[in-house]
This record gives C-alpha cells, sequence and structure tokens, in this order.
C-alpha cells in the first residue's frame, strides 16, 4: 500500500512539474515574440539600406496588406481602362509591399547560371547549390531559356495563374482566362474536357516529378514545360530524361520519361521566387 501511495504521488509531482514547465515555455516564446516584434522597426531595411517604417515586419513585409495602391501607383496607372497591360505594374507593387524585393536572376536557367552568386549560395528550392553539374548536362541538350519570340517580343505581357481548385466549376471563364498572354498551369492540372471553365490556353505548365502528368496526351502541344526544382533528385529526374538515360528510381516513373521525351520545349525555372 504504501509503494502505491509513493508512486501516486511521484505522479502527481511529475504531471505538476510538466505543467509549470509548459507555462515557463510559452510565457518565455510569447515574450521573445513581442520582443522581435518592438524591435521590427531597427531590423527592416529597403533595398537601397534605408531604415522602414513601423508599419513593415522585421523581414521588411508590410504588416497589413492593403488592396489600395501607393498614391504614386494609383497616379501612374490611372489612366489605364480595366484589363489592359500595365507595363511595370507588378514589379512596382511588389516592391511596394516588399520593398527589399530583387529579381536575381531570369525567369529560366541559362548557361550563365555559375554567375548568379544570389542562388548558388541556397540549395533547392530557394537556389542551385550543389548542382552545377546537373545543370550544365540538362543546358547542353535543352539550350533554350527563355520564352517564345513572340512573348519575349512583347513590352507587357498580361499573365495569370490557374490553381487546381474546383473555384472555377461551373464559372465559364474559360474564354476569359485564354485572352491573357500568358496562361500558367500547375502540375498535372486539367485543361481537356474543361476548357469552358479554365480555357485551353496553356503557355507554362509549372511541376516537379511527382506533380507531373502521366501521359503525353494530356499535355498542350504548344505549351513549354517548366520544371521546379524541390529537391536535387528532381533535376537528376530531367537529366535522365533528356538524355534517355535508364532510370533506376523505385517509384514508376517510365511512363514520365516517355512523355517527356516526346516534348519539344522544356524550361528549368530558377528559384520559386522568380517572376515573369
Amino acid at each position: 500500500m504504501g509503494l502505491l501511495v509513493f508512486v501516486r504521488n511521484l505522479l502527481l509531482a511529475l504531471c505538476l512539474f510538466l505543467v509549470l514547465g509548459f507555462l515557463y515555455y510559452s510565457a518565455w516564446k510569447l515574450h521573445l515574440l513581442q520582443w522581435e516584434d518592438s524591435n521590427s522597426v531597427v531590423l527592416s531595411f529597403d533595398s537601397a539600406g534605408q531604415t522602414l517604417g513601423s508599419e513593415y515586419d522585421r523581414l521588411g513585409f508590410l504588416l497589413k496588406l492593403d488592396s489600395k495602391l501607393p498614391a504614386e501607383l494609383a497616379t501612374k496607372y490611372a489612366n489605364f481602362s480595366e484589363g489592359a497591360c500595365k507595363p511595370g505594374y507588378a514589379s512596382a507593387l511588389m516592391t511596394a509591399i516588399f520593398p527589399r524585393f530583387s529579381k536575381p536572376a531570369p525567369m529560366f536557367l541559362d548557361d550563365s547560371f555559375r554567375k548568379w552568386a544570389r542562388i548558388r549560395e541556397f540549395v533547392p528550392p530557394f537556389g542551385i547549390k550543389g548542382q552545377d553539374n546537373l545543370i550544365k548536362a540538362i543546358l547542353s541538350v535543352t539550350k533554350e531559356y527563355r520564352l517564345t519570340p513572340a512573348l519575349d517580343s512583347l513590352s507587357c505581357r498580361r499573365c495569370i495563374i490557374v490553381g487546381n481548385g474546383g473555384v472555377l466549376a461551373n464559372k465559364s471563364l474559360g474564354s476569359r482566362i485564354d485572352d491573357y498572354d500568358i496562361v500558367v498551369r500547375l502540375n498535372s492540372a486539367p485543361v481537356k474536357g474543361f476548357e469552358k471553365d479554365v480555357g485551353s490556353k496553356t503557355t507554362l505548365r509549372i511541376t516537379y516529378p511527382e506533380g507531373a502528368m502521366q501521359r503525353p496526351e494530356q499535355y498542350e502541344r504548344d505549351s513549354l514545360f517548366v520544371l521546379a526544382g524541390f529537391k536535387w533528385q528532381d533535376f537528376k529526374w530531367l537529366k535522365y530524361i533528356v538524355h534517355k538515360e535508364r532510370v533506376s528510381w523505385t517509384h514508376n516513373i517510365q511512363r514520365e520519361k516517355e512523355f517527356l521525351r516526346k516534348l519539344v520545349k522544356a524550361r528549368v525555372i530558377t528559384d520559386l521566387t522568380s517572376g515573369i
């Protein structure tokens, strides 16, 4: 009986200790977050090194996003009609939201990628560290590093990204989506059979091995296949395909090899923060 009482008291003491420890840890984390917020002004700088105001967090983003344009942008683009292409608008708005915004590299990897120090410092998906040989082997075969000549010749490009959710179902927005100069789709988002709602045009299809569509007929003939490398195996996957090498991975990738061999156009995106 005495042993049971001892064990019970020990367990009660242990529970009390755990509760007190949790409360102490929570209070410490809360204090840390409050300290970081109180120091956000000191740590926030724009791309020119100037201190940002209190409306920005310590990373330089707006604390409260506002749908209203800054006064200078509103004035600059006030005379554009609704739906018109606005040169420089996306970059200007991004800079207003995130003053540190910069474009450290072109949209797609090209044979000058070794010069891009900013993205070579980080491993995928934030950069290309450790991927030099694989990328060089891929680019030696693809040889194309830009959009199509027709799109490159435009002084301003209207872009739309079509997500994979069901929000477009029965909305009949397909024709409006197709009106954009560049239509971006992600992974295996279907088009065939849903043209009325999602459109029939695909300029870029951005994907990675696990998210890629399996059958060649699912890909739009005139679209660009864009690899977004999340890990080093993704670059190796594309190298196997463009060089028609044997793939020894355990998951079913053989059909992916077949459809990509039939794709004439392919690009490798530099990083997930690049813009068009």
